[in-house]
Protein backbone atom coordinates (compact mmCIF):
# COMPACT_ATOMS: atom_id res chain seq x y z
CA UNK A 1 0.00 0.00 0.00
CA UNK A 2 1.30 3.45 -0.93
CA UNK A 3 1.18 5.98 1.94
CA UNK A 4 -0.04 8.75 -0.37
CA UNK A 5 -3.17 6.70 -1.10
CA UNK A 6 -4.17 6.49 2.57
CA UNK A 7 -6.91 8.83 3.84
CA UNK A 8 -8.26 9.44 7.35
CA UNK A 9 -11.77 10.50 8.32
CA UNK A 10 -13.01 11.12 11.86
CA UNK A 11 -16.67 10.29 12.46
CA UNK A 12 -18.82 10.58 15.55
CA UNK A 13 -22.46 10.50 16.54
CA UNK A 14 -25.00 10.23 19.34
CA UNK A 15 -26.13 6.70 18.44
CA UNK A 16 -24.80 3.79 16.38
CA UNK A 17 -25.95 0.27 15.62
CA UNK A 18 -23.74 -2.04 13.56
CA UNK A 19 -26.16 -4.94 13.46
CA UNK A 20 -25.03 -8.51 14.00
CA UNK A 21 -26.61 -10.60 11.19
CA UNK A 22 -27.00 -13.67 13.42
CA UNK A 23 -29.51 -11.84 15.63
CA UNK A 24 -32.23 -12.01 12.96
CA UNK A 25 -35.02 -9.43 13.54
CA UNK A 26 -33.74 -8.02 16.84
CA UNK A 27 -31.01 -5.43 16.26
CA UNK A 28 -27.90 -6.01 18.38
CA UNK A 29 -24.82 -3.96 17.58
CA UNK A 30 -21.20 -5.01 17.36
CA UNK A 31 -19.09 -3.14 19.98
CA UNK A 32 -17.24 -1.27 17.21
CA UNK A 33 -17.89 -0.06 13.69
CA UNK A 34 -17.68 -2.72 10.98
CA UNK A 35 -15.58 -2.28 7.80
CA UNK A 36 -18.77 -2.21 5.69
CA UNK A 37 -20.17 0.68 7.76
CA UNK A 38 -16.86 2.55 7.41
CA UNK A 39 -16.87 2.00 3.65
CA UNK A 40 -20.47 3.25 3.47
CA UNK A 41 -19.53 6.48 5.26
CA UNK A 42 -16.67 7.16 2.85
CA UNK A 43 -18.88 6.48 -0.16
CA UNK A 44 -21.47 8.90 1.24
CA UNK A 45 -18.81 11.62 1.13
CA UNK A 46 -17.44 10.74 -2.32
CA UNK A 47 -17.57 7.80 -4.72
CA UNK A 48 -17.08 7.16 -8.43
CA UNK A 49 -17.33 3.83 -10.33
CA UNK A 50 -13.65 4.20 -11.29
CA UNK A 51 -12.50 3.97 -7.65
CA UNK A 52 -13.25 2.13 -4.42
CA UNK A 53 -12.11 2.10 -0.79
CA UNK A 54 -10.23 -0.57 1.13
CA UNK A 55 -10.59 -0.04 4.88
CA UNK A 56 -7.17 -0.16 6.50
CA UNK A 57 -7.94 0.41 10.18
CA UNK A 58 -10.74 1.58 12.46
CA UNK A 59 -9.58 3.31 15.64
CA UNK A 60 -11.69 4.30 18.65
CA UNK A 61 -11.15 7.94 19.64
CA UNK A 62 -11.74 10.36 22.46
CA UNK A 63 -13.54 13.28 20.87
CA UNK A 64 -15.39 16.32 22.22
CA UNK A 65 -17.95 18.18 20.13
CA UNK A 66 -20.85 20.42 21.11
CA UNK A 67 -20.05 20.02 24.79
CA UNK A 68 -20.39 16.22 24.62
CA UNK A 69 -17.72 13.56 24.94
CA UNK A 70 -17.60 10.74 22.41
CA UNK A 71 -15.52 7.57 22.50
CA UNK A 72 -16.01 3.83 22.79
CA UNK A 73 -19.70 4.33 23.49
CA UNK A 74 -22.07 2.85 26.05
CA UNK A 75 -24.78 0.27 25.56
CA UNK A 76 -28.35 1.56 25.34
CA UNK A 77 -31.53 -0.44 24.77
CA UNK A 78 -34.82 0.81 23.35
CA UNK A 79 -37.76 -0.26 21.21
CA UNK A 80 -38.68 1.07 17.81
CA UNK A 81 -41.72 0.77 15.56
CA UNK A 82 -40.78 -1.12 12.40
CA UNK A 83 -42.70 -2.67 9.53
CA UNK A 84 -43.09 -6.38 8.89
CA UNK A 85 -43.05 -6.10 5.08
CA UNK A 86 -40.51 -4.96 2.51
CA UNK A 87 -41.25 -2.90 -0.56
CA UNK A 88 -40.62 -4.90 -3.74
CA UNK A 89 -39.61 -3.26 -7.05
CA UNK A 90 -42.77 -4.60 -8.68
CA UNK A 91 -44.88 -2.83 -6.06
CA UNK A 92 -42.99 0.43 -6.64
CA UNK A 93 -43.57 0.15 -10.39
CA UNK A 94 -47.26 -0.43 -9.77
CA UNK A 95 -47.42 2.69 -7.61
CA UNK A 96 -45.70 4.74 -10.36
CA UNK A 97 -48.33 3.66 -12.89
CA UNK A 98 -51.33 3.90 -10.57
CA UNK A 99 -50.69 5.82 -7.31
CA UNK A 100 -54.31 5.66 -6.21
CA UNK A 101 -54.20 1.84 -6.05
CA UNK A 102 -51.17 1.74 -3.75
CA UNK A 103 -51.63 1.20 -0.01
CA UNK A 104 -48.59 2.46 1.94
CA UNK A 105 -47.08 0.52 4.82
CA UNK A 106 -48.07 1.81 8.25
CA UNK A 107 -45.37 1.80 10.95
CA UNK A 108 -47.25 3.58 13.72
CA UNK A 109 -48.40 1.95 16.93
CA UNK A 110 -51.28 -0.46 16.39
CA UNK A 111 -50.98 -0.43 12.57
CA UNK A 112 -51.44 -3.67 10.66
CA UNK A 113 -47.92 -3.62 9.18
CA UNK A 114 -46.17 -2.41 12.35
CA UNK A 115 -44.27 -4.31 15.00
CA UNK A 116 -42.11 -3.28 17.94
CA UNK A 117 -38.56 -4.62 18.00
CA UNK A 118 -35.77 -4.25 20.51
CA UNK A 119 -32.50 -2.49 19.62
CA UNK A 120 -29.27 -2.81 21.58
CA UNK A 121 -27.20 0.10 20.27
CA UNK A 122 -24.21 2.24 21.20
CA UNK A 123 -24.38 5.85 22.38
CA UNK A 124 -21.74 8.59 22.01
CA UNK A 125 -19.19 6.92 19.71
CA UNK A 126 -16.21 8.33 17.82
CA UNK A 127 -13.97 6.57 15.30
CA UNK A 128 -11.06 7.28 12.99
CA UNK A 129 -11.44 5.54 9.63
CA UNK A 130 -8.19 4.92 7.72
CA UNK A 131 -8.73 3.70 4.18
CA UNK A 132 -6.83 3.13 0.98
CA UNK A 133 -8.10 4.76 -2.21
CA UNK A 134 -7.88 2.25 -5.08
CA UNK A 135 -8.71 2.25 -8.78
CA UNK A 136 -11.30 -0.18 -10.08
CA UNK A 137 -11.11 -2.00 -13.39
CA UNK A 138 -13.23 0.77 -14.92
CA UNK A 139 -10.49 3.37 -14.38
CA UNK A 140 -8.70 4.63 -17.46
CA UNK A 141 -5.33 6.29 -16.62
CA UNK A 142 -4.12 8.96 -16.93
CA UNK A 143 -7.61 10.51 -16.83
CA UNK A 144 -8.40 8.45 -13.74
CA UNK A 145 -5.68 8.47 -11.10
CA UNK A 146 -5.43 8.00 -7.33
CA UNK A 147 -4.35 11.57 -6.62
CA UNK A 148 -7.43 12.93 -8.35
CA UNK A 149 -9.85 10.90 -6.23
CA UNK A 150 -7.95 11.38 -2.99
CA UNK A 151 -7.91 15.16 -3.46
CA UNK A 152 -11.62 15.22 -4.25
CA UNK A 153 -12.40 13.19 -1.12
CA UNK A 154 -10.31 15.60 0.95
CA UNK A 155 -11.98 18.70 -0.53
CA UNK A 156 -15.46 17.36 0.10
CA UNK A 157 -14.69 16.17 3.64
CA UNK A 158 -13.01 19.44 4.63
CA UNK A 159 -16.00 21.46 3.44
CA UNK A 160 -18.57 19.08 4.98
CA UNK A 161 -20.03 18.00 1.64
CA UNK A 162 -21.58 14.57 1.05
CA UNK A 163 -23.84 12.91 -1.54
CA UNK A 164 -26.14 11.84 1.31
CA UNK A 165 -25.86 12.04 5.09
CA UNK A 166 -23.46 9.37 6.42
CA UNK A 167 -24.90 7.03 9.05
CA UNK A 168 -23.50 4.93 11.87
CA UNK A 169 -24.94 1.57 10.90
CA UNK A 170 -28.64 2.48 10.66
CA UNK A 171 -29.76 5.35 8.44
CA UNK A 172 -31.54 7.15 11.31
CA UNK A 173 -28.27 7.35 13.32
CA UNK A 174 -26.63 10.24 11.48
CA UNK A 175 -22.85 10.73 11.64
CA UNK A 176 -20.79 13.90 11.75
CA UNK A 177 -17.40 13.81 10.05
CA UNK A 178 -14.26 15.78 9.38
CA UNK A 179 -10.97 15.28 7.56
CA UNK A 180 -7.84 14.28 9.50
CA UNK A 181 -4.53 14.94 7.77
CA UNK A 182 -2.23 13.33 10.35
CA UNK A 183 -3.72 10.98 12.99
CA UNK A 184 -2.72 11.65 16.60
CA UNK A 185 -2.32 8.56 18.79
CA UNK A 186 -2.84 10.69 21.92
CA UNK A 187 -6.57 10.88 21.19
CA UNK A 188 -7.16 7.12 21.17
CA UNK A 189 -9.64 5.69 23.65
CA UNK A 190 -8.06 3.40 26.29
CA UNK A 191 -9.05 -0.02 24.91
CA UNK A 192 -5.96 -2.26 25.39
CA UNK A 193 -6.92 -5.51 23.66
CA UNK A 194 -9.99 -7.65 23.02
CA UNK A 195 -10.89 -10.51 20.70
CA UNK A 196 -14.27 -9.69 19.17
CA UNK A 197 -14.69 -13.00 17.35
CA UNK A 198 -16.37 -13.34 13.96
CA UNK A 199 -17.47 -10.00 12.48
CA UNK A 200 -19.19 -9.00 9.26
CA UNK A 201 -16.60 -7.56 6.86
CA UNK A 202 -18.90 -6.48 4.03
CA UNK A 203 -21.76 -7.66 1.85
CA UNK A 204 -19.41 -7.57 -1.17
CA UNK A 205 -15.96 -9.13 -1.35
CA UNK A 206 -13.13 -6.65 -2.07
CA UNK A 207 -12.51 -8.46 -5.37
CA UNK A 208 -16.09 -7.64 -6.40
CA UNK A 209 -15.61 -3.96 -5.61
CA UNK A 210 -12.38 -3.95 -7.59
CA UNK A 211 -14.31 -4.82 -10.76
CA UNK A 212 -16.41 -1.66 -10.49
CA UNK A 213 -19.92 -0.97 -11.73
CA UNK A 214 -21.57 1.93 -13.56
CA UNK A 215 -24.84 2.40 -15.44
CA UNK A 216 -24.50 3.15 -19.14
CA UNK A 217 -25.63 6.59 -20.29
CA UNK A 218 -26.68 6.56 -23.92
CA UNK A 219 -26.36 10.36 -24.13
CA UNK A 220 -22.63 10.37 -23.34
CA UNK A 221 -19.88 10.02 -25.94
CA UNK A 222 -17.55 7.49 -24.33
CA UNK A 223 -15.10 7.76 -27.22
CA UNK A 224 -14.00 11.09 -25.78
CA UNK A 225 -13.33 9.38 -22.43
CA UNK A 226 -11.00 6.77 -23.97
CA UNK A 227 -13.30 3.80 -23.39
CA UNK A 228 -12.35 0.84 -25.54
CA UNK A 229 -14.89 0.10 -28.33
CA UNK A 230 -15.52 -3.52 -27.17
CA UNK A 231 -16.30 -2.28 -23.66
CA UNK A 232 -18.70 0.36 -24.96
CA UNK A 233 -20.42 -2.15 -27.27
CA UNK A 234 -20.88 -4.58 -24.38
CA UNK A 235 -22.19 -1.79 -22.16
CA UNK A 236 -24.74 -0.73 -24.75
CA UNK A 237 -26.03 -4.29 -24.88
CA UNK A 238 -26.14 -4.84 -21.11
CA UNK A 239 -27.00 -1.30 -20.05
CA UNK A 240 -24.04 -0.87 -17.70
CA UNK A 241 -20.27 -1.13 -17.34
CA UNK A 242 -18.55 -3.61 -15.04
CA UNK A 243 -19.63 -6.97 -13.68
CA UNK A 244 -22.98 -7.84 -12.15
CA UNK A 245 -22.28 -8.98 -8.58
CA UNK A 246 -24.55 -10.78 -6.15
CA UNK A 247 -24.34 -9.50 -2.56
CA UNK A 248 -22.99 -12.12 -0.16
CA UNK A 249 -21.76 -11.82 3.38
CA UNK A 250 -18.01 -11.81 4.07
CA UNK A 251 -16.66 -12.34 7.59
CA UNK A 252 -13.32 -12.03 9.40
CA UNK A 253 -11.88 -12.51 12.88
CA UNK A 254 -11.89 -9.08 14.52
CA UNK A 255 -9.38 -8.12 17.17
CA UNK A 256 -8.88 -4.83 19.03
CA UNK A 257 -5.34 -3.87 20.04
CA UNK A 258 -4.49 -0.46 21.48
CA UNK A 259 -7.96 0.82 20.44
CA UNK A 260 -7.30 -0.12 16.77
CA UNK A 261 -8.97 -2.84 14.68
CA UNK A 262 -6.97 -3.90 11.61
CA UNK A 263 -9.19 -4.85 8.69
CA UNK A 264 -7.16 -4.48 5.48
CA UNK A 265 -7.48 -7.59 3.26
CA UNK A 266 -3.70 -8.06 3.40
CA UNK A 267 -3.73 -8.39 7.21
CA UNK A 268 -6.96 -10.32 7.89
CA UNK A 269 -8.49 -13.49 6.49
CA UNK A 270 -11.80 -12.82 4.73
CA UNK A 271 -14.23 -15.70 4.34
CA UNK A 272 -17.00 -15.31 1.80
CA UNK A 273 -19.85 -17.54 0.73
CA UNK A 274 -19.52 -19.18 -2.67
CA UNK A 275 -20.90 -17.02 -5.46
CA UNK A 276 -21.11 -16.70 -9.23
CA UNK A 277 -17.67 -15.13 -9.49
CA UNK A 278 -16.11 -18.50 -8.78
CA UNK A 279 -13.89 -18.17 -5.73
CA UNK A 280 -14.33 -20.47 -2.75
CA UNK A 281 -16.02 -19.88 0.58
CA UNK A 282 -12.65 -19.74 2.36
CA UNK A 283 -10.94 -17.18 0.18
CA UNK A 284 -7.73 -15.90 1.75
CA UNK A 285 -6.83 -12.48 0.37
Amino acid sequence: MKPENLIHLRVWGDFACFTRPEMKVERVSYPIMTPSAARGILEAVFWEPQMYYLIHQIAVLRHTAGGREYGKGRWVSFRRNEVTQTLKPSVAQKWMKSPQSFAPFQAGGGAADATQRNTLALADVAYLISAEVCLSHLARPPRDNLGKYRDETRRRAQSGKCHYRPALGCREFAADFDWVEQPDNAHKFPWPEENLGLMLYDVFHPEDRQRGFAWFNAEQDYAELAWEPPLVAEARQRGHFGQVTTPRACFFRANIKDAVMDCHPSTVEIRATRGPSGYNAANNT
